[in-house]
């Protein structure tokens, strides 16, 4: 938890606003829960993440149209998504562009292991 949220997630209003709000949702993830395979949900996400601009402001904060119900892997998903790197890219003619790892062999040599 970043140092200017702790007050906040700590705080009883988001607490009582969390819990009340996974109740509402039956404690199960909003995005991999099904009817066959029921995923519980443990974690409050905030749709609109917050900041330290926004974090005091309770329309943001403490509204349930700003949360979703996820289990601790979509959570993950959520916010790890975009770290994820490309193993691919394409320039716009649609050539593939190597990794920058790749770009520095000339072409028809073979990298070394450890080199």
């Amino acid at each position: 938890m970043k140092p200017w949220a702790e007050q906040f997630y700590n705080s009883e209003a988001w607490h009582a606003c969390r819990d009340a709000f996974l109740q509402s949702k039956g404690y199960l993830c909003e995005r991999c829960s099904t009817p066959h395979n029921p995923v519980v949900a443990k974690i409050a996400h905030h749709k609109t993440y917050l900041t330290k601009q926004n974090v005091n402001d309770p329309n943001i904060a403490l509204s349930w149209n700003n949360l979703e119900a996820l289990c601790q892997d979509c959570h993950n998903k959520e916010h790890h998504r975009s770290k994820r790197k490309k193993r691919y890219s394409f320039d716009e003619n649609g050539n593939v562009i190597l990794p920058p790892i790749r770009r520095g062999f000339r072409e028809g040599e073979t990298p070394r292991a450890g080199g």
